[in-house]
């Protein structure tokens, strides 16, 4: 997928061929650790916030609650108040803001800062979207993130929900333990609805 503009897009080349006489096949990987879905950590926004490598890996395991947001232009506090009934510990934006897989797409619903004070006061672990950010592409301050992350919420970003259906699922999406990052790529599943 199309890389945030101004992000190394990911690379995979090969150190070692089978079919060039090598014992085995190796690849090397090369991309931003903001390539397709990934965790965001407390230093992506806060100098003296902590690594990747080093967050409870607790908030990107458990139940969460898909949510479908396609069709917003933002997502407001008193519109999540109304699809949080049993309080899901974790939030999961559809936004449906990849129309094409090709082009990065630079409008899609954020979080307003109301709705990520909402998250944070009902004690929500982990904010997850579709799209390329929690906050408006525009955005420098990212006061989503910083409201999130400041609160001890995780987050991921470009998740693939296309044909995730809302509701109620266990989610897996756990980070990789990179000590000096900020973000971390992850494979995000989501196991079948919970009852």
């Amino acid at each position: 997928m199309p890389v945030w503009p101004g992000d190394a897009p990911c690379r995979v080349a090969w150190t070692g061929r089978v079919a060039a006489g090598d014992d085995a096949n190796v690849a090397e990987v090369s991309l931003s650790v903001h390539s397709g879905t990934h965790a965001d950590g407390p230093y992506h926004v806060d100098e003296d916030g902590i690594r990747i490598g080093a967050v409870s890996l607790d908030a990107f395991v458990g139940r969460a609650r898909v949510i479908d947001a396609r069709g917003l232009d933002g997502i407001a506090a008193a519109w999540l108040a109304e699809r949080m009934a049993g309080d899901p510990p974790r939030i999961l934006l559809h936004t449906g803001c990849w129309s094409d897989p090709a082009v990065f797409p630079t409008s899609f619903p954020a979080l307003a800062p109301d709705a990520a004070r909402l998250l944070a006061g009902r004690g929500v672990r982990l904010v997850g979207t579709d799209a390329p950010s929690v906050d408006p592409f525009r955005s420098h301050d990212l006061p989503a993130h910083r409201i999130l992350l400041g609160a001890g919420i995780g987050i991921l970003e470009n998740l693939l929900l296309d044909d995730v259906e809302p509701g109620d699922y266990g989610l897996i999406a756990l980070p990789l333990r990179l000590v000096e990052a900020d973000s971390s790529p992850v494979r995000a599943v989501l196991l079948e609805p919970e009852p």
